[in-house]
């Protein structure tokens, strides 16, 4: 179970939002390149990062500081970043940064061909972010909600050859409330491709139910808001997820 700490850059710095709310933002620090060394050092395998001024302006806005990011860790970890990324040469510059996977959320539900060419062009590095609520997709900054049904969205991007979806109950984002686990199971039982859990990680025992049901192809969790506050210990809990799935 892969635990991947995420890194959410606002202006530079490093912040929390709840619910994906701009103005509801807590401010953890305004070195991101010495964050995420942190958490490389305390064990982290991959790296989440979002432009979050990115996904908001529908282009990349935080790109020197992903970069310096890049520079310190992305030969030591895997690096994911979402957030803005509307346009194949903006992916391939970032991976050319040495980027490992690109995050495609907006614009794949609203523009289908584009994650189909980046799939095309960039097999092996493409990862779909479907954010949720109560089973239906929502888009721009979790502002808009469509009547996509997200175990439907799945199994198509999956057509299209993406590594990977991250599934996040926006509902739950930033909120400590648990990880909606049934929701990401019966998604990742619809598909043959592995899903990532996001929203809500609270605890030690969101770490253990997650792992429970890793065999059901939950790869990982993205830990936010926990392990920023102290809720959770990210070094113990990445090293109490592998004990349990050794």
């Amino acid at each position: 179970m892969l635990l991947i700490p995420a890194i959410d850059l606002k202006d530079g710095q490093c912040v929390r939002l709840q619910q994906g709310d701009m103005d509801q933002s807590t401010t953890f620090g305004d070195d991101p390149v010495a964050m995420a060394r942190r958490w490389v050092d305390q064990g982290a395998r991959r790296l989440h990062l979002v432009d979050l001024n990115g996904a908001f302006a529908g282009h990349p806005k935080n790109e020197q500081a992903i970069r310096r990011i890049l520079k310190e860790v992305g030969s030591v970890v895997d690096v994911q970043l979402g957030g803005g990324i509307r346009d194949l040469d903006t992916i391939e510059r970032y991976l050319d940064a040495g980027l490992r996977y690109v995050i495609i959320g907006t614009a794949a539900v609203k523009n289908p061909g584009f994650l189909q060419d980046a799939c095309t062009a960039f097999g092996g590095h493409i990862i779909v972010g479907l954010d949720a609520k109560e089973g239906k997709v929502a888009t721009d900054g979790w502002s808009k909600l469509t009547r996509h049904d997200v175990v439907d969205l799945g199994k198509k991007f999956e057509d299209y050859g993406v590594e990977s979806i991250i599934y996040t109950d926006i509902g739950r984002d930033g909120m400590l409330t648990g990880i909606n686990i049934e929701a990401t199971v019966a998604l990742a039982q619809a598909l043959s491709i592995p899903v990532i859990a996001s929203g809500g990680l609270s605890n030690m025992a969101d770490i253990e139910a997650l792992c429970e049901v890793e065999d059901e192809g939950v790869e990982g969790v993205i830990c936010g808001r926990a392990i920023y506050t102290g809720d959770l210990d990210f070094a113990a809990a990445q090293a109490h997820a592998d004990s349990l799935n050794g």
